[in-house]
């Protein structure tokens, strides 16, 4: 699943924060702090970023050529 655009339920742009969240969480920092950081307030955001799980690389490996 790739992250959306929007928020699902409030319509915020939350793409853009995709990165420096995955990015900074692969560190080692708090989940909570990270997103509190980013600007994800709202409990909608949060569970966007928190349902996310990246499948695009398995999806891939069954393209057929």
């Amino acid at each position: 699943m790739l992250i959306p655009i929007r928020c699902f339920t409030c319509g915020k742009p939350i793409a853009h924060m995709w990165e420096d969240y995955k990015e900074q969480v692969s560190k080692g920092e708090d989940v909570g702090k990270v997103m509190n950081k980013l600007g994800l307030d709202r409990y909608c955001c949060r569970g966007v970023f928190l349902g996310t799980v990246e499948l695009i690389d398995l999806a891939g490996e069954f393209k057929r050529f």
